[in-house]
């Protein structure tokens, strides 16, 4: 029941992709290298071309398949969630990551990879393509791979699927960065996020 509430976590911000969704063959994959005709777009603060896309405020329904796992959550997300816990993965602190790009594809898509040291939750690559407008609709295929994690469950190689639908604003009681889970349980990804850079 643990794995899976991390692997529905997931599924809402990808930052937990990086940390939980792996196999055991414990080998580091390769991102994808972008088309020569794709051009990088700069992470939020530098400068050149556009800036990646971000996702609507409000509620977002997320179904999440991985390893023939369907899951289905629900996210509330405002630009504070968005900015700092982005629909990649890449987070506005991270030191932790020695490569962090996402490209913008001749398709419309977007391409992502990074690779980054989670300390105790081992050396992770992750890399993937998303599409969709992200004010309604987007879906994000990736995969992630893990190695040198403390727990051994933890690495490997796994691919993820995410679509994720618009559902309104927020409801009462809901607060940004709230995700629901399968069953009702509610975590908060910002206090999560808090907590693991405290660490």
């Amino acid at each position: 029941m643990r794995r899976l509430s991390m692997t529905a976590a997931l599924g809402l911000s990808l930052l937990a992709l990086s940390a939980c969704n792996r196999n055991e063959a414990g080998q580091e994959a390769e991102a994808p290298a972008p088309a020569a005709e794709d051009a990088q777009t700069p992470l939020p603060g530098q400068p050149g071309a556009p800036a990646a896309p971000t996702r609507r405020a409000g509620l977002w329904e997320q179904r999440l398949s991985t390893e023939g796992i369907v899951q289905v959550t629900r996210i509330c997300i405002d630009d504070t969630l968005d900015e700092r816990l982005s629909w990649w993965g890449q987070q506005a602190t991270d030191e932790s990551c020695e490569k962090n790009l996402v490209t913008r594809r001749t398709d419309g898509s977007w391409q992502f990879s990074s690779v980054c040291d989670m300390g105790t939750g081992g050396k992770t690559t992750t890399s993937g393509v998303a599409s969709g407008d992200f004010a309604t609709r987007y879906v994000i295929t990736g995969e992630s791979s893990t190695v040198g994690a403390q727990a051994p469950q933890m690495n490997g190689t796994r691919t993820v699927n995410i679509e994720a639908v618009w559902q309104g604003a927020c409801p009462e009681g809901f607060r940004p960065g709230d995700m629901e889970l399968p069953g009702g349980m509610r975590v908060n990804l910002l206090d999560m996020a808090g907590a693991a850079e405290g660490n």
